[in-house]
């Protein structure tokens, strides 16, 4: 097949089948296919595109890249607007990611999403997730990338409000979608900039002036340029990535459907700005100023965003705060100028995280959708497969040695403890902190949940229904094959994964030229100098100071959450004031709520009031039309209609003229 073809075949399958599943299932255009069929085509459809994406991979190794135009979409005198394709090893890498997480989702989905009337839609949806994400990623210009850039957002505003009966889910919706337009705002900046001062929208020609670029100054200030830029496109990966202060729509994303939440927090949406850094790393580079706000941005995620996590008790909730903390871990790495680190730990993140999701919904489906973990307990017995799987993603997302989230996450710390930038220091502490936050919040969700006490409803005769068809009370069982296997694959992929890619992907020059470092950044060549091999940093591991930490957190959270219960109630209430701060959510909230959001609404009505009403419609508008009127009416009082009268006026008026005129003469 011609590579072309492939790639189109890879991006457009999934998008194919969303519309026929979409079109024809859902009563848009019809009722032709049912649910049987809209989930065999849109699996299908992410299968060949998984199936393509491992073919590019493996034509990637074999040293054939592509980049150039599929499609001039629009020509506006000398600016060219295209649909162009670039692969290489970082975009094969995301595509099997992405598609690869996205087919076990899929997969999972005829379980989760068995009784739920929007089947069809759904899996339409998800299908049109995929194919916004690849378009992202398999980008060759800005233009393109700002196109699946927005696509994954609507994509998330159509999902995350999926139950749109339910009120909290159109709020969440929405306040993902406007705090993606906050940060979407600061990305067409750094487009724009870029753009202006190269003339082109197409990576390599903006590349290829970096050196150019980083010696211009922004106009009326001395601020670097190329500066300015990465902060404006950084700017937007807060709001897609979720860093702090525009991380709150992630948590109330939960809202949405479990499947879903694994796509977003896994591999898609969240990564996107991860992924957009690590591609944009040849001009990011070359400002020192942007790699220590990445570092700083990252490190309060990773720690005082994962702090959260150990007071919620809504297991999805845990679960989208760790995700959080992961994602201050990968800016940090990106702020180290260890990007391709940060891609390797969003690969084995991708696999662990996906899985304690999907492990999550089935517990809340062997729950009859209750997703209170104070609610839970012992569920170990009823649910083996659920449980091993979720222990390995927990091991995998702490850092256990071996496991795959121990290589990612200790190269990370490595990484920034060899960085000199400003910033650094912050970030090593804030990031090895984490490793025990980390820990604390993972085993006290692992333990709530499968070991101690049941405290659900154990009588298997009470069964309800609630108004969506939700079963309520009788006993927990595991769940169906479709649930589980995707949790067995995925937890497979979350102890081998860092293994066998670390030594590839970190040392042995895969990305290549897909990702530039320059040589006064020396993360990268400090890591490789104390690089022995998987088994040997693995066994390392178990003497380094983040062992200890996860040891700590796994022993606090053992205590605190099964030998003694009472403990964690009694912290609250002896230090009520910290409680009452982590249980707001540091008032990030209420104040975007409180003030934000009112004193938009005051200027919109100091606006709507004063501009509009009083300017432009009283004064304006009306203002004129009042002046003629005016002028009417005055009018009328000389109009009395007799002849010598208008005689007599025009005499006057010939006398005025001549006496002005007369006396500007002498």
């Amino acid at each position: 097949m011609n590579a072309i073809n492939l790639y189109l075949l890879i991006a457009l399958a999934p998008l194919a089948t969303a519309l026929v599943a979409g079109l024809f299932g859902t009563g848009f255009l019809g009722r032709q296919i049912g649910r049987r069929l809209s989930h065999v085509i849109t699996i299908l459809g992410v299968g060949v595109s998984f199936v393509g994406s491992l073919l590019v991979l493996q034509q990637v190794l074999d040293g054939q890249t592509f980049n150039g135009t599929v499609y001039v979409w629009s020509m506006i005198g000398e600016a060219r607007f295209e649909v162009g394709f670039l692969i290489d090893s970082l975009t094969a890498l995301m595509m099997v990611v992405v598609t690869g997480v996205s087919l076990m989702v899929h997969i999972y989905t005829i379980g989760y999403m068995a009784d739920d009337p929007g089947y069809q839609r759904f899996f339409s949806y998800i299908s049109l997730f995929t194919f916004s994400m690849l378009m992202l990623i398999m980008s060759n210009n800005m233009l393109q990338l700002f196109f699946g850039w927005e696509a994954v957002g609507l994509m998330s505003y159509l999902l995350i409000g999926f139950w749109y009966d339910r009120p909290s889910a159109v709020f969440a919706n929405l306040k993902a979608f406007m705090v993606n337009r906050v940060g979407d705002f600061g990305f067409v900046l750094g487009i724009g900039l870029l753009y202006a001062y190269t003339g082109s929208l197409q990576y390599a020609d903006v590349f290829a002036q970096a050196d150019h670029l980083a010696t211009l100054v922004f106009p009326g200030t001395d601020w670097q340029m190329l500066t300015v830029a990465c902060l404006a496109l950084f700017v937007g990966a807060m709001g897609k990535s979720a860093q702090a202060p525009l991380h709150v729509w992630l948590p109330d994303s939960m809202e949405g459907p479990t499947p879903i939440s694994a796509l977003i927090h896994a591999a898609t949406m969240v990564t996107a700005g991860i992924f957009m850094v690590a591609r944009f790393s040849p001009i990011y580079e070359h400002s020192d100023t942007a790699l220590s706000f990445m570092l700083v941005i990252g490190a309060i995620g990773a720690l005082f965003l994962g702090i959260l996590g150990v007071v919620q008790s809504d297991i999805k909730r845990v679960v989208a705060y760790s995700t959080l903390s992961q994602l201050g871990y990968m800016t940090v790495a990106l702020g180290a100028s260890a990007y391709s680190v940060a891609i390797f730990h969003l690969m084995t993140h991708a696999f662990f995280k996906a899985l304690l999701f999907l492990a999550a919904g089935s517990v809340i489906i062997a729950m009859h959708h209750d997703q209170d973990m104070r609610n839970m307990g012992g569920l170990r017995k009823y649910m083996p497969i659920t449980w091993i799987t979720m222990l390995i993603g927990t091991l995998a997302l702490v850092g256990t040695p071996f496991f795959s989230g121990f290589y990612s996450k200790e190269s990370i710390i490595g990484a920034v403890g060899a960085t000199h930038i400003w910033g650094a220091t912050f970030a090593y502490y804030a990031i090895k902190i984490g490793v025990f936050v980390t820990s604390l919040y993972s085993f006290r969700l692992y333990f709530m949940v499968f070991h101690g006490k049941e405290r659900f409803n154990t009588d298997a005769h009470a069964v309800t229904h609630d108004a969506h068809g939700a079963h309520h009370g009788g006993l927990p069982k595991e769940s169906p094959w479709v649930v589980t296997v995707p949790l067995i694959i995925l937890a497979i992929a979350s102890v081998v994964t860092g293994a066998w890619f670390v030594d590839p992907l970190l040392f042995g020059g895969y990305f290549g030229e897909a990702i530039t470092v320059l040589p006064q950044h020396p993360a990268m060549a400090a890591i490789a100098s104390e690089w022995h091999g998987w088994m040997a940093f693995a066994w390392h591991g178990f003497t380094a100071l983040p062992f200890w930490l996860l040891i700590a957190g796994f022993v606090t959270a053992w205590y605190c959450y099964l030998i003694n219960p009472s403990v964690p109630a009694k912290l609250a209430r002896t230090f009520s004031g910290i409680y009452r701060v982590l249980d707001n959510k540091y008032y990030a909230d209420w104040f975007n709520e409180q003030i934000i959001a009112r004193g938009v609404r005051l200027l919109g009505r100091g606006l709507w009031k004063g501009g509009d009403g009083g300017i432009i419609d009283g004064m304006i508008v009306n203002g004129s039309a009042r002046m003629i009127a005016l002028a009417a009416a005055t009018g009328r009082l000389v109009q009395s209609g007799y002849i010598y009268h208008y005689a007599f006026a025009m005499i006057i008026g010939i006398m005025v003229f001549l006496t002005f005129f007369v006396l500007m003469v002498h």
